[in-house]
């Protein structure tokens, strides 16, 4: 009983790695368009090409229906998800203007020492990663992005606006864009530099990319107790991202 017991402990770790590693694999899969939005998701082939079995495939596949990545068709199986349209992409943008803004009001005077020291070490980790070439890369700013944006939204002291903010999995749908847009205009060969430039702006301008200088204006305000500036800062960050990525989410749907 002892051995049975000690073989169930050591199959459990290796079977959560197994299962982590696929759905990485997958969500990488899906991110990086080598599944393009709308294509059908086989899970006989993906097992085969990731040499798993079908159960780590199908545990991935409903992890990443939740993210908002797969869709489960009825007696179709799994698709990707199609990029956000325009109207989607306000959507969204205009529920993050309605709740964020006040998530960082309310962290300014909510928030725990823990929390500000947090969100200060994500910044300090951003900004060390921003000047090494290795890792000052779009997706590494997507990461810290979604990390940063989480840590205020759970800073606020509400619950519900933290889960709220984390299922609408908002990072994930701009880095698909980007990757989209990325790779219609090098098919294409015409303004490849246009997205390019539209984004790496905001994310590599300057000492440090004007998107961390944005965020270390956000989390004094936070940590200084300035509740309308906080607030007025984050209003101004999302709408500069919205402006950014509009072009782009109205190009591919204009292609498409």
């Amino acid at each position: 009983m002892a051995t049975d017991l000690a073989r169930r402990t050591a199959a459990g770790p290796r079977r959560q790695v197994l299962a982590d590693g696929t759905y990485g694999a997958i969500k990488a899969m899906i991110l990086d368009h080598e599944i393009a939005p709308g294509e059908h998701v086989g899970i006989d082939e993906l097992a085969r090409d990731l040499s798993v079995s079908q159960t780590p495939v199908r545990e991935a596949l409903a992890r990443l229906e939740s993210d908002g990545l797969v869709t489960k068709i009825p007696l179709r199986g799994y698709e990707a998800t199609n990029l956000l349209s325009v109207q989607q992409f306000d959507e969204l943008f205009h529920f993050r203007t309605l709740i964020e803004p006040w998530a960082a009001a309310e962290a300014s005077h909510r928030s725990t020492r823990l929390e500000i020291e947090a969100i200060k070490a994500e910044l300090d980790r951003a900004q060390r990663g921003s000047i090494d070439p290795e890792t000052a890369t779009y997706a590494s700013f997507i990461e810290h992005d979604t990390r940063f944006h989480t840590l205020v939204a759970k800073a606020s002291g509400n619950p519900f606006v933290e889960d709220a903010f984390i299922r609408t999995h908002c990072h994930l749908h701009l880095f698909r864009v980007y990757k989209a847009a990325m790779s219609e205009d090098q098919d294409r060969r015409s303004d490849a530099s246009f997205v390019r430039n539209m984004f790496e702006e905001y994310y590599s301008a300057g000492r440090f990319p004007l998107a961390l200088t944005e965020h270390a204006e956000i989390a004094a305000a936070i940590a200084g107790g300035r509740a309308d500036t906080a607030r007025d800062l984050m209003l101004d960050h999302i709408e500069s991202s919205r402006l950014r990525f509009i072009p782009a989410v109205e190009a591919l749907n204009a292609r498409g």
